[in-house]
């Protein structure tokens, strides 16, 4: 679906780069389609982003609908 298409986008993007100057893990609350725990790792060395807990304590936790997720990230 739209949400899942969404994060393998940004997990193509994620680079070191990104990692070294973000140094965030970023969790995602969805409600609707394709909804549930999310999350972006830009802390972990190469980064990841997927379903599911993160790896490591989210630093900003935000809770939205999939619809809203995919049209912030579009």
């Amino acid at each position: 679906g739209p949400v899942a298409e969404t994060f393998r986008a940004i997990q193509g993007a994620v680079t070191e780069e990104y990692v070294r100057s973000t140094q965030g893990v970023f969790q995602f609350e969805l409600s609707g389609d394709g909804g549930g725990t999310w999350y972006i790792d830009l802390k972990s060395k190469g980064g990841s982003a997927g379903f599911g807990k993160p790896p490591e304590t989210a630093d900003v936790v935000m809770s939205m609908s999939s619809a809203d997720f995919v049209k912030m990230f579009t």
